[in-house]
């Protein structure tokens, strides 16, 4: 098997790729090529969790499983609150066929949906794209929207001015104009297509901000049913797209909250993602509609991303091979 770390993903990753294989990740899942288990978080003694992601796909063939945990007391030992290994195997024979550092993995695949997301509900006329928050997540979030819409100005608003300006730095020169806002509520006035990413436990986007033909990736929060970025007119007001059913209604606060209030209904969920991928329920119907896609992760965007790293990996032979079955060494003892 392969072992692959983050500087060899970061050295294969291509962002089209990744797109094309989450869209399709999707689409298999819609067709019912593709299966996954939602298994419930196991309680860490840190106060965090660990969350066993497993898929399956049909057509390639490929299997896995991410091992994900999220730590919030990580922030104060500046490491990331999320971290995840990813072991991808053979689904025909069981072996093993790899074990990949997951954090970017995580990062691409989620911008990778939101950009299928846009490809279907953003207007082909969008010019600004808007960002709340300014972290890893934003720039991958840059480069993957900016592969299925031309964007001329990107707005961006972060708790940190010194984060955001930061994140303009990095990205001067290699596309649209970046301009740093004020506030959420400017970013979001701003944007056509606007993408939240911050790991918020309460919402402070506002449906009320909201604009007529605005598209809006949903993204940041935790997948905890607790936790959301925007509150719940925002939710009412959107054509509402999820990346899976289940998972959107056991884990996400922006769909879990407004049901437990009465504003919504499982009903008021108009797709789930793979469908817009395959034609079976219809992506944005007008101009002047306002629509959301809620964000969660999925198994099956992380084990598609990883077998085709894998694949890559095995044929420009990048990363450590290993056999575990490999049996020690005979040892002679001489009497």
């Amino acid at each position: 098997m392969l072992i692959l770390t983050r500087a060899d993903i970061q050295r294969l990753i291509r962002t089209p790729a990744v797109i094309d294989a989450v869209a399709a990740a999707h689409a298999a899942l819609d067709r019912g090529t593709a299966h996954q288990s939602l298994e419930a978080p196991t309680p860490l003694a840190s106060g965090g969790v660990m969350l066993p992601m497993c898929a399956a796909l049909e057509n390639p063939a490929a299997a896995g499983v991410k091992v994900l945990t999220d730590v919030p007391g990580n922030r104060a030992r500046a490491m990331p609150t999320q971290q995840s290994t990813i072991t991808i195997i053979d689904p025909l024979t069981g072996r093993c066929r790899g074990v990949l550092d997951g954090i970017e993995i995580t990062r691409q695949r989620t911008a990778a949906a939101s950009a299928v997301a846009t490809r279907h509900l953003a207007r082909e006329t969008v010019r600004t794209l808007g960002l709340i928050g300014a972290g890893a997540q934003a720039s991958s979030h840059l480069q993957a929207l900016t592969t299925v819409r031309e964007f001329e100005r990107v707005t961006v608003w972060s708790r940190s001015r010194a984060t955001a300006e930061q994140f303009a730095q990095r990205h001067v020169g290699n596309g649209p104009t970046i301009e740093i806002l004020e506030s959420p509520e400017a970013v979001v006035r701003s944007a056509d297509v606007l993408c939240t990413l911050t790991p918020s436990r309460e919402p402070y986007i506002q449906g009320e901000w909201f604009t007529p033909g605005q598209h809006i990736n949903a993204v940041g929060a935790p997948p905890r049913p607790d936790h959301r970025e925007i509150d719940t007119d925002g939710i009412v007001r959107s054509l509402l797209v999820v990346d899976d059913r289940a998972a959107a209604t056991s884990r996400s606060g922006e769909v879990c909250i407004p049901i437990a209030e009465g504003a919504i209904t499982t009903a008021h969920i108009h797709a789930e993602l793979g469908q817009l991928v395959t034609g079976t329920r219809p992506g944005r119907t007008s101009e002047h509609q306002i629509t959301l896609f809620n964000s969660v992760g999925l198994a099956i965007q992380d084990i598609a991303t990883a077998s085709h790293i894998l694949d890559i990996a095995e044929a420009e032979g990048v990363g450590l091979r290993v056999d575990l079955s490999e049996p020690a060494p005979s040892t002679v003892s001489e009497t």
